[in-house]
């Protein structure tokens, strides 16, 4: 029951951290500051830290928005290895109007790829042949997280959500400065100014990039 709560408050701190314009937003959710956990996106990877014990009421993830109101249909992430999978994290928590749904990455067996990672894809069909441990996503999702909430690192690409790739939108203005605008892939930004101009807008402002 305790992680249980801790899961929730984290699914919660996480959401707030987001927008409405943003794709995925890496987040942290420390109300200790202990400092432990540590999110962060660079060269197509989310990189996940929880640098202290399991038990801390801490976590590191990321905000997937913009599919509120839709019915989930499947939702994948890559691992650098099978090694970084530690029980049910990292994973989906997928809310949504009939409640709160784990998806964990020892939840269904993953695809071993030729360099060495290790592809999770969550659908009916996989949850199935990986003996029905969780309940499949039903009702219109509300909100999505991913979540690192166990000591240890993850490495995660390729992150899809109904067959839709996620990388990450600026949020902040600090977000396009000192170069960061030429980080963003989807949208793409011609240089810093156009960054701004998107992000003062809420994304009304198409890019120019």
């Amino acid at each position: 029951m305790k992680r249980l709560l801790i899961v929730a408050v984290a699914v919660t701190a996480f959401a707030l951290a987001g927008t409405a314009a943003a794709a995925l937003v890496p987040g942290v959710y420390d109300p200790g500051n202990t400092g432990c956990p540590k999110a962060s996106f660079a060269n197509g990877v989310l990189h996940l830290e929880k640098n202290c014990a399991t038990s801390t009421n801490a976590a590191a993830g990321a905000d997937i928005t913009g599919f509120e109101g839709q019915t989930f249909t499947s939702a994948s992430f890559t691992l650098a290895s099978t090694s970084q999978c530690q029980g049910g994290s990292p994973r989906f928590n997928v809310v949504t109007t009939t409640g709160l749904f784990f998806l964990g990455c020892n939840n269904v067996t993953p695809t071993i790829n030729a360099n060495g990672t290790a592809t999770y894809t969550f659908s009916a069909q996989t949850i199935a042949a990986g003996g029905n441990q969780v309940p499949f996503p039903t009702g219109t999702i509300q909100s999505i997280q991913i979540v690192l909430d166990v000591q240890g690192k993850a490495d995660l690409s390729d992150i899809t959500v109904n067959g839709q790739l996620q990388t990450p939108t600026p949020v902040s203005k600090d977000d396009c400065k000192n170069g960061g605008w030429k980080t963003f892939t989807n949208p793409a930004f011609k240089n810093q100014g156009d960054c701004v101009s998107f992000v003062a807008t809420g994304g009304k402002n198409a890019p120019n990039g």
